[in-house]
């Protein structure tokens, strides 16, 4: 693999009414002190003059460092996986970029530098612990960290990279643009990412260090997982039903892809949804606990097993 400072990279962000916040973005991406990259920026549509934006940045960047393109308007993951299956290029890395954020100016250069230390052939992918702000970006707090490692078990119960942070070197993005060939339906990318990459032995490295500012407003599709009441929420959304209807469709795309991944994990996977259609209650939970999923904290993993006992999983 060449060295981390000649690595290019692309730069995948999509955008839907981004007007307010998107100039400042951009700047921040021209700032980066890493320059070979790419940026593939793919409107959905918007409706306030988000690609024109977009495009007077191209027009001073240069043509072949931005394209602007039209999105698939089929909400904003698919939109992601559209650029992973049709814009990136062998030899390329693999940046997720918000249209919202701020990125500092070392966003892609750590995370290549980190990477740098894994072998070419292995598909690794890169995260961090964020800054989150408020709408006017003054910063709040800083974004949880992870205590328990990352791997297909903590994967297959919650995700723990953050998307805007996410960087995955060549042998990840080929992954992650063989398994958007399947054209899944998915919850979201970072998940997807998260799961398709453990899935296939890859590495994840999450750093604890902030690599961008979060900026939080009500237009944010998820929203920072960070305070004890969003955490609450998200623990609610496993006992409502909601978490089970993501796994519906998370299972459906990494059966799609089910030759990307280890026989290990491929087991795991049809024991994970053996598990969720055939029992029920505390032979359920049972079920669960040998196939040892996580999640980052003891509450939401109890609750995890709640929703295994009340058939939520």
């Amino acid at each position: 693999m060449s060295g981390a400072n000649e690595q290019p990279v692309l730069i995948a962000m999509t955008v839907y009414n981004a007007a307010a916040n998107l100039d400042a973005q951009l700047r921040s991406i021209a700032a980066q002190d890493h320059r070979d990259w790419t940026l593939i920026v793919s409107d959905d549509g918007s409706q306030d003059g988000s690609a024109e934006i977009a495009q007077r940045f191209a027009q001073k960047a240069g043509a072949r460092r931005v394209i602007v393109r039209q999105g698939p308007q089929e909400g904003f993951a698919e939109n992601f996986l559209s650029i992973v299956r049709d814009g990136w290029e062998p030899g390329l890395s693999l940046a997720f970029s918000d249209h919202d954020d701020v990125w500092f100016p070392d966003r892609l250069s750590r995370g290549l530098r980190a990477l740098a230390g894994v072998g070419a052939d292995t598909p690794a992918l890169y995260c961090s612990r964020t800054i989150i702000t408020d709408a006017a970006l003054r910063p709040l707090r800083l974004s949880p960290p992870r205590p328990r490692a990352p791997s297909f078990r903590n994967a297959l119960a919650q995700n723990i990279a953050a998307g805007n942070t996410i960087l995955a070197n060549p042998a990840a993005a080929r992954l992650l643009h063989q398994a958007a060939s399947r054209r899944p339906k998915i919850v979201s990318h970072d998940w997807w990412a998260y799961q398709i990459v453990t899935g296939a032995g890859g590495t994840i490295l999450h750093d604890d260090a902030p690599t961008l500012l979060y900026r939080q407003h009500t237009a944010n599709q998820l929203g920072a997982n960070d305070s004890a009441r969003a955490r609450m929420r998200r623990i609610g959304m496993i006992l409502s039903g909601v978490y089970r209807r993501w796994n519906d469709v998370n299972l459906a795309a990494l059966t799609s892809a089910s030759d990307l991944l280890t026989a290990e994990n491929r087991d795991l996977v049809e024991r994970f949804t053996a598990i969720r259609s055939g029992t029920r209650g505390l032979r359920c939970m049972t079920a669960l606990r040998k196939l040892r999923l996580y999640r980052q904290t003891r509450a939401s993993t109890a609750a995890l097993y709640a929703a295994a006992l009340f058939n939520r999983l």
